[in-house]
């Protein structure tokens, strides 16, 4: 099992658990809050195994239909995570509403509290490790879970200040008003994710940093390099796709070129782990008038 499928799988044990503690404690506290977050562990069960199957599927080898593999699938995933997360902030929003309007039981603090601060250690914990593999993965689908799992730990804080706030104050209102607040959370974090997701499924171009690295791998080359154009850059998955155009002596046989680029992609694997990485060379004859990015001198 690899590093993504078995972090993707702890969480999807892990909320699953959360999911019947928090719905068990929440019956018997009567808190709004706590089932409303008892709802949200419903809804992160459904995305922890959307995180899941998507792994899974991302990590399968590029094939005939998909020659560029199977990346994409973790920015779906990554976009199911964030309709999860938006409707949920909706349903929690309608109950909040309506206990506020036509009131409910009394609460039991003490075991709502211990429902939540359970939920805020186990979702630390398990957030901390997702972000630790999604780290070494580079994987989108883990970095969507781990923020969607950082929301739940807010949560789980904002809903143990309420239920602190109805102890001490006797006025059981903060109860509701502890869950529209964590709705409006909810549906920030849910623009976030979808704007990651989108990000990948559209193609938009590497981080700056990691453009600067690739830069600089090919700026070492000078002046067997003399220039370069069409940089253009991706992600995948996991998978990062670097693609260029150089500019080159054109004295240098076949052999001499070929070598220069084995070295060139070699350096930029090296600073980017991952990358799959595409060159074209051209003779610097001056008959190339198009946009130029000139090597450092």
């Amino acid at each position: 099992m690899n590093i993504a499928v078995r972090a993707a799988t702890i969480s999807l044990v892990v909320t699953l658990g959360l999911l019947l503690l928090k719905l068990t404690l929440g019956l018997l506290s009567g808190s709004i809050a706590v089932l409303s977050d008892a709802l949200d562990s419903g809804e992160d069960l459904l995305a922890a195994a959307a995180a899941l199957f998507s792994v899974r599927v991302a990590a399968r080898p590029a094939d005939w239909e998909h020659p560029y593999g199977h990346g994409k699938a973790e920015g779906v995933s990554a976009t199911v995570s964030a309709g999860v997360v938006g409707l949920g902030g909706g349903l929690i929003v309608y109950q909040a509403v309506k206990r506020i309007i036509s009131g409910g039981e009394a609460i039991d603090v003490d075991i709502g509290l211990a429902a939540m601060v359970t939920s805020a250690v186990l979702n630390t914990l398990v957030s901390a490790n997702m972000r630790i593999a999604a780290r070494r993965t580079g994987s989108l689908a883990l970095s969507a879970e781990a923020r969607h799992l950082q929301t739940n730990v807010v949560q789980a804080l904002a809903v143990i200040a309420g239920l602190l706030l109805v102890r001490f104050t006797e006025r059981e209102i903060f109860d509701p008003l502890t869950a529209l607040a964590l709705a409006a959370y909810m549906w920030w974090m849910a623009f976030g994710l979808v704007r990651s997701a989108l990000g990948e499924i559209m193609d938009v171009r590497l981080p700056a940093e990691d453009e600067r690295q690739i830069q600089e791998s090919i700026h070492s080359h000078h002046p067997e390099v003399r220039g370069y154009h069409h940089l253009r850059t991706r992600r995948s998955g996991h998978q990062r796709y670097v693609e260029l155009h150089l500019l080159v002596d054109p004295s240098r046989t076949i052999q001499e070129v070929h070598n220069m680029c084995d070295h060139i992609e070699a350096e930029i694997e090296k600073r980017l782990p991952g990358a799959i990485v595409t060159i074209h060379t051209e003779p610097d004859d001056g008959r190339y008038r198009g946009p130029l990015e000139s090597i450092q001198r």
